[in-house]
C-alpha cells in the first residue's frame, strides 16, 4: 500500500511539473504507439502527434526503485522490453501489483504508468527533419534578407518563436510552418511523403 501512495505523489509531483504544450491546449497525453526500445529508454508517439523519449533508467533512480518493488524486475532490459500500449498507456502484464478492489480485498493488476507521467518525464525527440526544417528557414530568410523580427512580423509569429524554430528547440505546428514559408518567405510549402 506505502508502494501506491508514493507512486501517487510522484505522478502527482510530474504532473505538476509538466509544463506542456498539451495541457495548455487541453489535451489529455495518450500514448498511440511505442517507436523503438532501446535499453531503458522508450520512443513513443503521443495523440498530439509528437514523438518523445523515456530514460526509465533515470526515472527509477528518480523515485528510488529498489529490490523487492514490483517494477525492479524492468531494470533487466529483457523484462523491461516486455512493454506494450494498452489502454493508451505503457503497460508491462509481466510485473504484476496489488491494488483495492471495490470490495475491500486486492486485485492483481499490469503494471501501468499513467500517460500523464510519462509525457511529464520524457523529452521531445528530435529529428533530422526537425533540423532541416529550422535549417531551411533560417537559409530562405538570411537569402530573403529579412531579420527575425521582420519574418515574425509578416508571418504573424515572434522573433523569438523564429529564433526557435531556427535552432531546433521548439516543434512547430503545420499551419504556422505554412504561414511562415508561404507569407512570411514567399515561398511554396510542399510536403512529400516517402
Amino acid at each position: 500500500m506505502a508502494f501506491l501512495a508514493l507512486k501517487e505523489l510522484i505522478n502527482d509531483v510530474l504532473f505538476a511539473e509538466s509544463k506542456s504544450k498539451m495541457r495548455r491546449k487541453n489535451i489529455l497525453p495518450r500514448v498511440l504507439q511505442i517507436n523503438r526500445i532501446d535499453g531503458l529508454t522508450i520512443s513513443v508517439t503521443f495523440n498530439n502527434g509528437e514523438s518523445r523519449i523515456i530514460d526509465f533508467q533515470e526515472f527509477f533512480d528518480r523515485i528510488e526503485v529498489k529490490e523487492g518493488s514490483p517494477e525492479y524486475i524492468l531494470k533487466d532490459p529483457k523484462e523491461f522490453a516486455k512493454v506494450e500500449v494498452d489502454s493508451n498507456t505503457l503497460s508491462w502484464k509481466n510485473v504484476k501489483q496489488s491494488i483495492p478492489a471495490l470490495d475491500g480485498g486486492l486485485t492483481e493488476v499490469p503494471y501501468e504508468i499513467c500517460p500523464d507521467t510519462i509525457y511529464a518525464i520524457s523529452q521531445p525527440e528530435r529529428t533530422k527533419n526537425d533540423e532541416q526544417i529550422g535549417r531551411l528557414v533560417k537559409y530562405n530568410r538570411l537569402k530573403s534578407g529579412l531579420t527575425q523580427q521582420e519574418l515574425a512580423a509578416r508571418s504573424g509569429t515572434t522573433r523569438n518563436y523564429i529564433s526557435r524554430i531556427e535552432n531546433n528547440r521548439s516543434d512547430i505546428e503545420l499551419g504556422t510552418l505554412r504561414k511562415i514559408i508561404e507569407i512570411g518567405l514567399g515561398k511554396k510549402l510542399e510536403i512529400v511523403i516517402k
